[in-house]
């Protein structure tokens, strides 16, 4: 009896997981990528003839139980219409009654890939800062992302920043109410007992997880808490390093090499263990590295007379060679004209 090869079962083996769109404008091409709640295939829209990406609750979950998650994501992109921020075309349900929604196919690398190569340093607080105006945007709506990392952002071809997957995200006020609610309380839309962030539930990747995160403190979260979690990516984008998970004192980051002391002491502020500690919120954090690329002094880092000296002469190098240059050509001059 012929055996077929691994690689030829692998396929049949996915292709037989790939959803039923029956009666829709979807063709299904190939699986892209797959985590805890969905998974992800490269799709052509048959009606507009383009390919887009498809996501769907996967197999093994209850969609009468997780379909509110999805469906929830899916109106939180929706609401997010945002350069930096994948737009949603499209929601569903299939024929086997799992939801799934239809998004914008994003080609490009990941941040943990990006950094792998050799970038510069401006080129990297660029992309930083590119990934803090679309989480603030998210924040002026009352969004706050909660699991913000490095594999959660996507740099595009032409230098464009995506942060993805929303799917633990929330509204601000919903958390509230669902803390306020009593656990019995199904009164209000989506409410369902398995689709909500109760006390104690722990949302988030470690090491970019904020302290009320991993502690399960859902009261605690709001911007300051992406904050935390964007101040860990920036350590990540200076040094290559993912920071290990917190302790007392704060995120566990090893002694950092040739990164300058204004920025170490901005992703030190914004992943301080106390959220009073941090940044009060993303544009105060952006302003600080902006300072930095400008020469500014940081407000985080508590310049020496040396430091405030060493700034502006790297800032106004240019100026002062030439007033140098021109000093010595003087003295030259002068004591050439005596000899």
């Amino acid at each position: 009896m012929k055996t077929l090869p691994d690689q030829v079962l692998n396929h049949l083996r996915d292709v037989g997981d790939w959803p039923d769109l029956t009666g829709t404008r979807y063709e299904v091409i190939e699986k892209i990528g797959q985590g805890g709640m969905g998974t992800v295939y490269r799709t052509r829209d048959t009606l507009l003839d383009r390919l887009v990406a498809l996501k769907v609750l996967n197999l093994d979950l209850d969609p009468s139980q997780l379909a509110g998650r999805l469906t929830r994501e899916a109106q939180i992109l929706g609401a997010l219409e945002h350069p930096g921020i994948v737009p949603v075309h499209d929601l569903g349900f299939l024929p086997d009654g799992r939801v799934f929604y239809v998004m914008k196919l994003v080609n490009g690398a990941r941040v943990d890939d990006y950094v792998s190569g050799t970038r510069l340093l401006s080129e990297k607080l660029q992309v930083f800062l590119k990934i803090c105006e679309a989480v603030s945007f998210a924040h002026s709506l009352g969004i706050v992302h909660r699991d913000l990392k490095p594999q959660n952002v996507m740099i595009g071809p032409y230098g464009e920043v995506l942060v993805l997957d929303w799917g633990v995200a929330g509204f601000l006020e919903s958390l509230r109410d669902e803390i306020a609610r009593p656990e019995g309380d199904q009164t209000s839309p989506g409410a369902e007992k398995m689709d909500r962030t109760v006390e104690g539930t722990v949302m988030g990747t470690p090491g970019y997880m904020s302290p009320e995160q991993a502690a399960g403190t859902v009261r605690e979260i709001n911007e300051r808490t992406d904050v935390y979690s964007l101040g860990a990516i920036l350590y990540f984008l200076l040094t290559g390093k993912h920071p290990e998970p917190v302790n007392r004192v704060g995120p566990l980051m090893i002694r950092p090499e040739g990164v300058p002391k204004p920025l170490q002491a901005v992703y030190r502020k914004a992943t301080a263990p106390d959220q009073a500690n941090r940044y009060p919120d993303i544009r105060t954090l952006a302003e600080d590295v902006q300072r930095y690329l400008a020469g500014i002094r940081v407000t985080a880092y508590p310049e020496t007379v040396w430091d405030t000296i060493l700034r502006v002469t790297a800032k106004y190098r240019t100026p002062i060679l030439l007033v140098l240059a021109y000093l010595v050509m003087r003295v030259v001059l002068l004591l050439w004209s005596r000899a």
